[in-house]
């Protein structure tokens, strides 16, 4: 009795869910975890004279938890969902704020608590929350035809950026901000409103960069070595252009690319670098493409979806999926200043896996067929 409940419960789930999207992301966290190998086992067997499968051991394990994490989320009823997004929202929200006071410090930058098994980057799990809640907070009935919902929202984005500026986390600020400017945008706010914020953001960090330049000198480091890099260390950076360009359209082979033994948590912030050093441009051009194929059927759902909330929280998903992972291309080919930060499901990291995961199981769910749900 109970494997036919099963049976039938994993037939309606099959029947609903979006499978170009589902194996999409599958292909993702798979080559995630064959890259994984590819650009930590120089790291673990030579640096640290740790067993060669140190680092693919941990990713495979976080692989499989965020694939549980994912298809989790993707089964839970999507009224289930809805309810739950708030309290999870402030759960992350509460690990964020700890991260000053109880987090560890590593090379210069507080951003992770330790949990003693793992060390949690609690941005990389608030990121999918924030957005589903400034959507709540944008579609919410009391708020509705009244502009006071753009106000709320926009308070919502500055607590979470001055505790991410304080870390300093300047990367996963813009990532926030644009996709935040995307998502109040897809819900027809005015570009007078967008306009406004955005006066007010840049002249808070412009006040910042002048009250308080020995903590937040770096912003503008960045910057002036961006323009001109005589002024400025571009080290890894430009390694990882040179890397791009000797692996060509072929790439130099499985373990044959240098930029790993190089840069620094290349692993990390330069994946895609070392995949188009070893493997070639067109392995790191197909990968793009997954992530714009899943984008794509995101918005084609999107076009006949009534449901509001879903609509724009679809979008705002779609948003931050895509411009984290150009905003890690373009840092990697040298178009944009350095912001460490990760590709999705791809680059090593539990956080990240886990914050890929969340975003991916959100997706399923607000993309599963509902004309069949109930049957």
């Amino acid at each position: 009795m109970q494997e036919n409940i099963f049976k039938s419960l994993f037939k309606n789930y099959w029947r609903n869910i979006d499978k170009n999207i589902f194996f999409s992301f599958i292909v993702l966290f798979l080559l995630g975890l064959f890259f994984s190998f590819s650009s930590t086992s120089f790291l673990a067997g030579e640096r640290l004279n740790k067993d060669y499968y140190f680092f693919f051991s941990k990713h495979l394990t976080f692989t499989f938890l965020a694939l549980l994490i994912m298809i989790l989320i993707s089964i839970i009823e999507t009224s289930f969902l809805k309810k739950i997004i708030f309290p999870l929202f402030v759960i992350s929200f509460i690990f964020l704020a700890l991260v000053p006071i109880v987090g560890i410090e590593v090379k210069g930058a507080k951003r992770w608590l330790d949990f003693y098994f793992f060390r949690l980057q609690p941005i990389e799990m608030l990121k999918p929350f924030f957005i589903l809640v400034t959507v709540k907070i944008l579609t919410f009935e009391k708020f509705k035809n009244s502009q006071i919902r753009y106000i709320f929202s926009f308070l919502l984005l500055v607590s979470v950026i001055i505790l991410l500026i304080d870390q300093p986390d300047l990367g996963q600020s813009i990532l926030l901000i644009g996709s935040w400017i995307a998502t109040v945008f897809i819900s027809g706010v005015s570009l007078v409103y967008i306009f406004g914020f955005f006066s007010i953001f840049f002249i808070s960090i412009g006040c910042l960069l002048f009250l308080m330049p020995e903590k937040f000198g770096y912003i503008i480091d960045r910057l002036l070595s961006f323009v001109d890099p005589t002024k400025g260390d571009k080290f890894q950076s430009s390694s990882a252009l040179d890397a791009i360009k000797l692996g060509g359209l072929t790439g130099q082979g499985m373990g044959e690319g240098i930029l790993k033994e190089r840069v620094p948590e290349a692993h990390t912030d330069y994946i895609i670098a070392i995949i188009s050093e070893e493997y070639g441009s067109i392995i790191s051009v197909f990968i793009i493409s997954i992530f714009l194929y899943i984008s794509f059927r995101i918005i084609k759902n999107c076009v006949n979806n009534e449901d509001q909330l879903i609509k724009i929280s679809l979008c705002g998903l779609s948003s931050l999926l895509i411009f984290q992972t150009f905003i890690h291309v373009g840092v990697n080919t040298n178009l944009i200043p350095t912001t460490g930060m990760t590709l999705p499901f791809l680059s090593y990291g539990g956080s990240s896996l886990i914050g890929s995961s969340i975003l991916a199981g959100v997706i399923l769910n607000y993309t599963k067929n509902r004309t069949y749900l109930y049957d």
